[in-house]
């Protein structure tokens, strides 16, 4: 969303009253999301006490199931609130956008064919954290579509990917017992591994691919330095390093994100 907005008022078009609301639309969609995730798979007995990520609010007692679904629709109900302007800014694009997050975003781990658990959540968390999150900020302050933005959205898709793809090679043996078929499960740890390096240089790859396109916004070309904080994690993913360790580099590949998002956004405005 940060790059989406910073091409936005490079292009002379940024609308910020659209893109706090985007922001905090998309913050509501993400912990409904998240919310629903912690019911779901609680339920599902993808969480339980042989869980080796962060601790989950359902899973460790603290929250009873039935707050936490209940939390998750009342957020995704302000979220719809918080659309509405953004609806009456960009029309039936929004609408498309808002309600296809929200039905994913429980579909994601809850509903008859739940999305994570047949070794979709990668596309997914490409298309939605990547040109869906970008795109539709630039265009709810645009109020038109981008090609150069579509483009650039693929990178915070791809360094998201990432972060699914070393969650689920931690997961592994809790979501063997659970039936929870991820592509790490299917395949393997290293194909996990191996996606994991892909996502990373391809993401560092997309400021390049923008520059040649364009032959101009060059300074974006500084969001390739986030590879120099991503190397202590990809040397920890191709150690082999298995279990409660990757928490470590689930949060240094998070951090490659922000740092990424904002050396390119500053890069492109700069020009």
């Amino acid at each position: 969303m940060l790059i989406g907005t910073a091409m936005a008022f490079e292009s002379g078009k940024g609308h910020m009253l659209s893109a706090i609301a985007a922001l905090v639309g998309a913050l509501l969609i993400q912990i409904g999301t998240n919310l629903s995730n912690d019911y779901f798979d609680y339920i599902k007995g993808a969480d339980t006490e042989e869980r080796l990520g962060p601790v989950r609010a359902t899973q460790a007692g603290w929250i009873s199931p039935r707050i936490i679904l209940r939390s998750s629709l009342l957020v995704f109900a302000s979220a719809v609130l918080i659309g509405l302007f953004l609806v009456w800014r960009g029309g039936w694009p929004i609408v498309l956008i808002g309600i296809l997050s929200i039905i994913f975003g429980i579909l994601y781990t809850g509903g008859p064919y739940p999305l994570a658990y047949h070794g979709l959540g990668e596309l997914f968390v490409l298309i939605f954290f990547g040109p869906v999150a970008t795109l539709g900020t630039y265009y709810v302050q645009a109020l038109e579509f981008s090609s150069e933005v579509f483009i650039a959205g693929l990178a915070p898709g791809l360094l998201s990917t990432a972060l699914l793809a070393v969650n689920n090679l931690r997961d592994i043996p809790t979501d063997l017992k659970a039936r929870k078929r991820t592509l790490a499960v299917r395949f393997g740890s290293r194909f996990a591994r191996i996606e994991y390096i892909i996502c990373i240089f391809g993401a560092l790859c997309i400021p390049l691919l923008l520059v040649y396109l364009q032959k101009h916004h060059w300074f974006s070309l500084a969001a390739s330095l986030a590879l120099l904080p991503a190397i202590p994690a990809m040397r920890v993913v191709i150690s082999g390093d298995s279990g409660a360790v990757l928490n470590e580099t689930l949060a240094k590949t998070g951090k490659v994100l922000m740092i990424f998002s904002v050396l390119f956004s500053a890069g492109w405005l700069i020009g």
